[in-house]
């Protein structure tokens, strides 16, 4: 990744701080951006008359804003870099900085898996109309399948997303796909979705039943397997930093809903649970894990409210409960369940188990509106 391509937007943050005369500003950065941290504070300190705090903890969002604790600190204002603002409430001034990379990758490499995918999603569309009968066997089957669980389809678009920092590329790329034989949409999701085309690991509202498949602008694998497993829908990758083209297999996705489908059975008999309530502000779903905590009791079941700031594995583990159920990041449960000692599932998950939701329905992701 080449640092040295991106915008970091400092010159309107500096701005803001003269414009206030601020003293005191914390900066908070995602992990990838960190080594460059010390040099952009020289930059803020150099150009300003502000004073920098690194806020030097793991952040992992948008959600994970450190705002009390900066306030403590005499704080005047918080510049959040790598990320866009929520429909939260910060409870104090921030600067929100959406960092954005220049890379331009071809299109080429992507396109034999576009046509595929096009393919795919026009089968669906085409059998869509078909309605079944299902046993608890064929149900169960229907649960573990990694696409077209969810929703019919009415149109085989191509959805175009993408991360926070390639997001300015998108209306250029719907031209050249649009160019290239494609019907293009750039979906607008709820709230939480600042940019048109945008993806969170915790939401992807913008889904529509006329889009059949997805291209996904950015690096790695963290959002594609959400949105994969949000909308069962097949989804190719295009990294702006290496130009490479991929696709996020089915049978990936179908390793994890396997998965998933093991930690439901295994909860079926327990009797105690530690429900997780997330303390960082944009994850803190009270309500949810209250709800929770009644439909075990109305199963006969004991839960137990545990608000932590950071998840893992050292912090929970040892609690004498049968298993979790996790309200706080959706994707701790998905993508870090097998560090844990005893199952983590998901409220919907757990819904499953005590036979309030049915098989048949396809597995849900959760997602905080």
């Amino acid at each position: 990744m080449d640092l040295d391509r991106h915008d970091f937007q400092l010159d309107e943050l500096v701005e803001r701080i003269k414009a206030n005369d601020n003293r005191l500003v914390a900066l908070q950065v995602p992990e990838g951006l960190k080594m460059q941290a010390l040099e952009m504070m020289d930059s803020i300190e150099d150009e300003s008359p502000a004073k920098v705090i690194l806020a030097a903890d793991p952040c992992y969002g948008a959600c994970d804003l450190v705002h009390d604790k900066m306030r403590s600190m005499g704080v005047e204002l918080v510049a959040h870099m790598g990320h866009s603002q929520m429909n939260i409430d910060s409870g104090m001034p921030t600067h929100f900085i959406p960092v954005t990379y220049d890379g331009d990758p071809e299109l080429a490499p992507a396109i034999p898996f576009l046509e595929r995918h096009r393919a795919i999603a026009q089968s669906r569309l085409d059998s869509s109309d078909e309605e079944e009968e299902l046993d608890e066997v064929a149900a169960k089957q229907r649960f573990l399948d990694a696409v077209g669980r969810v929703a019919p389809l009415t149109g085989t678009k191509l959805g175009l997303v993408g991360s926070i920092q390639h997001l300015h590329l998108l209306p250029d790329f719907k031209e050249r796909l649009e160019k290239a034989g494609f019907e293009v949409e750039i979906p607008v999701g709820g709230d939480r979705l600042t940019f048109p085309g945008q993806v969170l690991g915790c939401n992807y509202s913008g889904d529509a039943s006329s889009i059949g498949h997805y291209l996904f602008l950015g690096s790695g694998d963290f959002h594609p397997i959400g949105l994969v497993l949000h909308t069962g829908k097949p989804l190719a990758m295009l990294d702006p930093y290496t130009g490479d083209a991929t696709e996020m297999s089915f049978e990936r996705i179908e390793r994890i809903l396997r998965q998933r489908f093991g930690l439901i059975m295994a909860v079926g008999e327990a009797k105690t649970f530690g429900i997780l309530i997330g303390e960082k502000p944009g994850q803190m779903r009270r309500n949810l894990a209250l709800r929770m905590k009644r439909l075990l009791e109305e199963h006969g079941r004991k839960g137990y409210l545990l608000a932590l700031d950071h998840i893992g594995p050292d912090l929970i583990d040892f609690y004498p409960v049968d298993a979790f159920v996790n309200t706080a990041c959706p994707r701790i449960a998905i993508d870090d369940s097998v560090k844990y000692a005893k199952p983590l599932i998901t409220p919907y998950e757990l819904e499953v188990a005590l036979g309030e939701k049915e098989w048949q329905s396809g597995y849900q992701f959760d997602e905080i509106p």
